[in-house]
């Protein structure tokens, strides 16, 4: 686990991190719905499974830029960025109606993720435990999929003075519109971090990343 401290003063969203650090500390969150027709597709001509193609291309899309990767170090009071963070998602029990934590580390390489992320899933079938260690997984990412519904609204609250930067992504069952599957994401980010435009730049970025994938498996 690498890291870089930032340099608050040359810091370029410097008078926005303090103003939302210190004088209005809040999030911000947005839902919107992205085009998964060609995702949709690929799964399942290639009998993959959806879920961990988008959590790929999500991970890949959040360790793009490194806005979406930050943290605060409340020992020291120091921004960082992370080189690389991982998404942590959740496996749901039927016969218990819970939930189990999924580790899963990004790696580029999408077989390598694939692979990886499906030997998590079937290993958090096997227990019960929630299994939250978020000592350990510090740039751990949140990615929740709520297999349920299809949304069209979904707001995430944490205190106001809880400078926390990861980003928390959910996402909903996709429905057909017309002739295309849209799919509901919801990004929350620190106000201080993140602004509309760096939100927002996530569902254009997934749905650019999911294009190219798309056409670079061919």
């Amino acid at each position: 686990m690498n890291y870089k401290v930032i340099d608050l003063e040359n810091y370029y969203r410097n008078g926005v991190f303090r103003h939302f650090s210190e004088d209005c500390k809040c999030s911000t969150s947005l839902t919107a719905g992205i085009d998964v027709s060609d995702l949709a597709a690929y799964s399942k001509e290639t009998g993959t499974k959806f879920y961990i193609n988008f959590l790929y291309l999500l991970a890949k899309v959040l360790n793009s830029r490194d806005d979406y990767r930050m943290a605060w170090l409340w020992e020291s009071s120091e921004l960082i960025c992370y080189d690389v963070i991982h998404p942590v998602h959740y496996i749901f029990h039927e016969d218990t109606e819970t939930c189990t934590l999924v580790y899963s580390h990004y790696d580029e390489d999408y077989k390598t993720f694939y692979d990886n992320a499906l030997k998590d899933i079937e290993r958090a079938k096997q227990t019960r435990e929630y299994g939250l260690d978020g000592q350990n997984h510090p740039n751990w990412f949140d990615a929740s999929y709520i297999s349920w519904l299809s949304y069209d609204s979904l707001n995430i609250e944490l205190p106001d003075g809880y400078l926390y930067f990861m980003p928390i992504i959910n996402w909903g069952k996709y429905r057909r519109e017309g002739d295309r599957l849209l799919m509901p994401v919801t990004v929350r980010m620190n106000h201080a971090i993140a602004d509309g435009y760096l939100i927002a730049n996530v569902f254009r970025l997934l749905e650019k990343e999911i294009e190219q994938f798309v056409q670079s498996q061919k």
